[in-house]
C-alpha cells in the first residue's frame, strides 16, 4: 500500500477559510488527500477557502468531519501532534524531518494522523495527550509561531520527500567531451580578437578568465553547442557590421 495514502491531516477547530484552502493545496502538492476536520468554525469563509485551494478543492469536498479529536484518530496506529510552545512534556518533540521515516513506516500498517490545532490557541493538553509522536517545527526564537497552513505544508513536504516518490529529472544531454569543449574555447579565443574585445597580448589572460567562468559547472553537449554557436555568431557579426572610421571596439580594462 502506498504510504502517503495512509496519512491523515487532522485539523482541530480551524478558524479561517483561507487557511483551510491553503492546507488543501499544500496536501495535494505533497500527494496527500485525506483531510479530517474536528469541529471547524461553522462560519468559515467558503469563498476564500475555494480561492486559496484552487484545483485542490476536491481535498476539502472529500473531507470527513468529527466532533472530537479522539474520534478522528480512533483508527490510526500513530498520531503525530504538533505544538510550537514549551511545557507539558514537549521536550520530547522532534522536527518533522526526524519523524518522517518512522511515520511512513507506521503508515505501512495502519493510518497515521498528523494533528494541527487552531490558529489562535493550537492544541489543548487534552488533545496533545493523544499523541504518540510530538512534532515541533524548527523556527527562529524571535517569532516561533507559524501560520497553520505553512505548518501543514512543512510537515507534509517532509513526508513527501521521505517517501521517495519525487524523482528529479535527469539531464537529457550527456557531458561534453574534452575535445568538444576545446573547440568551443578555440572559437571564443578567435571571437575575442575579431570583436576587438581584447588584443593579442591580453588574450591568454582573458581566456583563462573565460575558462574559469565556463568550468564552474559541468557543461553538457547542449551547453557547449549553445556557447559555440554564440561565439560563431559574434564572430560573424564582428566581420559583417560596418564600422565608423576610427571606431574602437576594445573593451579592455
Amino acid at each position: 500500500m502506498r504510504e502517503l495514502d495512509q496519512i491523515r491531516i487532522v485539523c482541530v477547530n480551524t478558524l479561517y477559510g483561507g487557511n483551510l484552502g491553503s492546507i488543501c493545496r499544500a496536501m495535494q502538492n505533497c500527494g496527500l488527500h485525506r483531510l479530517r476536520l474536528v469541529n471547524p468554525n461553522p462560519d468559515l469563509d467558503r469563498v476564500e477557502l475555494r480561492k486559496m485551494a484552487l484545483r485542490a478543492i476536491t481535498v476539502y469536498d472529500e473531507r470527513v468531519e468529527y466532533p472530537t479529536l479522539a474520534e478522528a484518530v480512533a483508527d490510526c496506529g500513530a498520531v503525530a501532534v504538533t505544538s510550537g510552545i514549551d511545557g507539558f512534556h514537549r521536550d520530547q518533540a522532534k522536527g518533522p524531518r526526524d519523524w518522517a521515516p518512522e511515520l511512513l513506516d507506521a503508515a505501512r500498517h495502519k493510518p497515521v494522523a498528523l494533528v494541527f490545532g487552531a490558529e489562535d490557541k493550537g492544541l489543548c493538553n487534552d488533545d496533545l495527550k493523544l499523541g504518540t509522536h510530538w512534532i515541533r517545527i524548527p523556527s527562529h526564537p524571535e517569532y516561533s509561531s507559524l501560520n497553520l497552513s505553512q505548518a501543514v505544508l512543512l510537515c507534509a513536504h517532509e513526508l513527501f520527500l521521505a517517501s521517495g516518490e519525487f524523482e528529479p529529472r535527469e539531464e537529457s544531454s550527456p557531458p561534453a567531451k574534452h575535445e568538444f569543449r576545446e573547440r568551443m574555447f578555440d572559437a571564443w579565443e578567435q571571437t575575442l580578437l575579431d570583436t576587438g574585445f581584447c588584443k593579442t597580448d591580453k588574450l591568454d589572460h582573458m581566456m583563462m578568465g573565460l575558462r574559469r567562468v565556463l568550468s564552474r559547472g559541468a557543461l553538457t553537449e547542449n551547453d557547449v553547442k549553445i556557447m559555440l554557436g554564440l561565439a560563431r555568431q559574434c564572430k560573424w557579426a564582428a566581420q559583417n557590421t560596418p564600422r565608423s572610421p576610427g571606431e574602437n571596439l576594445s573593451r579592455e580594462r
